[in-house]
């Protein structure tokens, strides 16, 4: 799988956000009902990014985009951060990014929708066996980190 380039920055939190493909169906009824129901359960997700760069991480960025993902054409491992925490995510270019657009002496700015491979989701089993672990999930981490007692260092 084909890296996000490590000079490259995070998108910025302008913007930044996740609209998932409709995993349903819906059927209207000639009685002014509506029959609904799952179509899949694999569905992407479509993640709206925005990038500043200086001079040379833009160069990089069009290059990468160009030469290495064959203008945009092929998936990537971006990391990306969802309610679940900063993860890897397999992300691809929807259409050519907006952009290079000039911010302020030497910045640009670069706009694109990257579809997720996969909505990033909590798994099942974590809903059904723990979810107060994930409701009080603050609490116990200032208490493994906060409140724990240290190890002895071993001799």
């Amino acid at each position: 799988m084909i890296a996000y380039p490590m000079f490259l920055p995070e998108p910025q939190r302008d913007g930044y956000g996740f609209q998932p493909v409709s995993p349903m169906a819906r059927s209207e009824l000639q009685s002014g009902r509506a029959r609904q129901r799952r179509r899949f359960t694999s569905v992407p997700t479509v993640a709206s990014v925005t990038w500043l760069m200086d001079d040379g991480e833009a160069q990089l960025f069009e290059g990468w985009f160009e030469h290495i993902l064959l203008s945009g054409s092929l998936w990537f491992q971006c990391p990306l951060k969802t309610p679940l925490g900063m993860d890897e995510h397999r992300a691809r270019f929807v259409d050519i990014y907006e952009g290079p657009i000039l911010v302020g002496e030497s910045f640009w700015r670069f706009t694109a929708k990257l579809e997720l491979f996969k909505r990033p989701v909590l798994g099942a089993e974590w809903i059904i066996e723990a979810p107060d672990y994930i409701a009080m999930a603050d609490i116990f981490d200032i208490a493994m980190n906060q409140k724990w007692p240290k190890a002895e260092p071993t001799p």
